[in-house]
């Protein structure tokens, strides 16, 4: 039961009638009784919350981070009494519900929707709350209130700003594939058709043989590598969690790696999925459309603060992997991580495989550096330079090892991992 601020009014009129009108124990009896006898009445006349059928319109709802979405939530009265009150579908905080308190006014014998606006700040499937129903009496007193689980879920999609990169990235990859006309073709290693030499043409090109039997000369063309194997890797563990900006490491690889995907597949290349730490945390694999395969599998996906197992990173990739594959490993370059962890399994990774390593660099080191103005900024410049230059020396190391590298900051992570993978297409290192 509850009760609402018309029968605390009632309670302080009832004070004022007996100070100045009945100033007796009999006057406040008499107003005490009035009021229970008032609050009994609306408890009994009010309709039942339990009597109501309450279900979801849909049981999963999916959105993007950042995005809004809303769930519907169907409310039947079966019962031969009038139920009017309010309604309150709760989501958890992250979940941003909008208006959550509805008013309610369902007729005996039938039915009535009410929706809430979600706008989840948190990557993840979150479950509804308590649905809570309140059914006020005639006089407005008091209510008969009642809550239960209705279930409902909403999955919580990664923000995938990166995708206004796309059109960009797919306009080079159709230069590359020959789909449009250029001056230069972009190399590849997969031969293509012959055609007539014209200026600009690179004369390495030149079939010298074809040219022969015709009356002009004649130049091979190539077309970029496809139905090559793109298989990204997240490393979850610790370094993942470091904050950059106002959101972790993990969330920028994320929309890097979702770019990544939608242009690899629309390059003809088949894009695979593991995002590891101690244990494997999601994996797709041979997913005809990888995107929103990857996009799913990634929603629940959150950094864990412990030491990346690479032995088990490298095995799982060696063992997914079969044929040689671009793999795009997107993890921490901080310099006991890479020498401890990295390094000593990259014999096997470079052997077999084409290794791209993605780290996500921290906007504060660079504003650190460039700090002049008073002591402790000199000091903070001094040890951004010095981080700076380690991870610098870290890059050096893995390229030396013939380890593709991209060091970006967040803003820039997505476009630049693109641009890596459509420079390594053209040259065929796929």
């Amino acid at each position: 039961m509850a009760v609402s601020g018309r029968f605390a009014l009632a309670v302080v009129a009832g004070a004022l009638v007996v100070g100045l009108l009945v100033p007796s124990l009999a006057g406040v009896l008499g107003i005490v009784a009035a009021l229970l006898v008032a609050v009994v009445i609306d408890v009994v006349r009010a309709g039942s919350p339990a009597a109501l059928r309450l279900e979801r319109a849909e049981e999963l709802v999916q959105v993007r981070l950042s995005e809004e979405a809303a769930t519907t939530l169907v409310v039947a009265n079966p019962s031969r009494r009038r139920v009017v009150g309010v309604v309150r579908d709760a989501w958890p905080p992250s979940c941003g519900a909008r208006a959550e308190v509805h008013r309610l006014d369902v007729p005996a014998g039938e039915r009535r929707r009410v929706t809430t606006t979600l706008r989840p700040s948190r990557r993840g499937e979150h479950a509804a709350a308590l649905v809570t129903v309140r059914a006020w009496g005639p006089l407005g007193l008091a209510a008969r209130q009642g809550s239960r689980a209705v279930g409902g879920r909403v999955r919580v999609l990664p923000e995938f700003a990166s995708r206004r990169h796309l059109p960009a990235r797919l306009a080079r990859l159709r230069e590359l594939d020959g789909r449009r006309a250029v001056q230069v073709r972009g190399a590849g290693t997969e031969f293509d058709s012959l055609r007539e030499y014209v200026r600009g043409d690179d004369v390495r090109s030149i079939d010298w043989r074809a040219s022969a039997r015709s009356t002009s000369t004649v130049v091979r063309t190539w077309r970029p590598e496809r139905d090559r194997h793109v298989l990204v890797v997240l490393d979850t563990g610790r370094t993942s969690a470091g904050l950059v900006g106002e959101a972790p490491r993990l969330d920028a690889a994320l929309d890097a790696a979702l770019l990544l995907a939608a242009l690899a597949a629309r390059g003809g290349d088949r894009v695979d999925l593991l995002a590891v730490d101690r244990a494997v945390r999601a994996s797709v694999i041979g997913a005809r459309d990888p995107l929103p395969a990857m996009t799913t599998a990634l929603s629940g996906v959150e950094p864990a603060l412990v030491e990346t197992d690479m032995r088990l990173l490298a095995a799982t990739v060696l063992t997914r992997a079969s044929r040689r594959s671009l793999v795009v490993l997107f993890t921490g370059l901080d310099d006991a991580a890479v020498a401890e962890g990295l390094e000593p399994v990259l014999g096997p990774l470079l052997h077999r495989h084409t290794l791209l390593v993605v780290g996500v660099a921290d906007p504060v080191v660079d504003a650190l550096a460039d700090g002049r103005g008073s002591g402790e900024a000199v000091y903070g410049a001094a040890a951004a330079t010095v981080a700076r230059e380690e991870r610098r020396a870290v890059v050096g190391r893995l390229q030396r090892r013939g380890v593709e590298v991209v060091d970006a900051l967040p803003d820039d992570l997505a476009p630049a991992v693109a641009d890596r993978y459509l420079a390594l297409k053209a040259r065929g290192r796929l």
